[in-house]
């Protein structure tokens, strides 16, 4: 038996489902027009740049993004292209590579951030009382440990 949505748990998965569509996508073409990058390159190299030495295994890359190793194989190549990572063989595993964040992105990202972070806040962040952040934050932890990932780290 179908089990459907209440009225409120509706307008919320309907309201979730539209700030992808807005907030979020408002979000990503700031980042493509002021850095030309893709939701996924940053995502790539913010998870490098929180790596020690801005490297990773791409295994572990992938397992920390919740990619595909093709998925994340594809999105390295695009980016090896641009000069924004780098791979190279794993002498500890000769079965796997390691990613690298090239000096290049590392400057990039540097250079980014702070628009990105302007973005975030303008789109996000200023639109919410301060009393809703922390319970945004919250519902956020919730579903994350719900789908068995860690809360963001502080």
């Amino acid at each position: 038996m179908t089990r459907w949505l209440d009225p409120a748990e509706d307008r919320a998965w309907r309201g979730l489902r539209r700030i992808d569509c807005t907030v979020l996508a408002d979000i990503r073409r700031d980042l493509t027009r002021d850095a030309g990058l893709s939701d996924a390159d940053y995502e790539v190299m913010t998870n490098l740049s929180d790596a020690p030495g801005d490297r990773l295994r791409s295994g572990r890359l992938a397992h920390e993004m919740r990619w595909s190793t093709s998925r994340l194989s594809h999105q390295l190549r695009r980016m090896e292209e641009r000069g924004l990572v780098a791979r190279c063989h794993d002498d500890d595993d000769g079965r796997s590579s390691t990613v690298e964040l090239t000096p290049a992105g590392r400057e990039l990202l540097v250079e980014t951030a702070p628009k990105h972070l302007a973005s975030v806040r303008r789109h996000l962040f200023d639109r919410l009382t301060p009393e809703q952040v922390p319970q945004l934050a919250a519902i956020v932890d919730t579903l994350l440990a719900a789908a068995g990932q860690p809360a963001p780290e502080q």
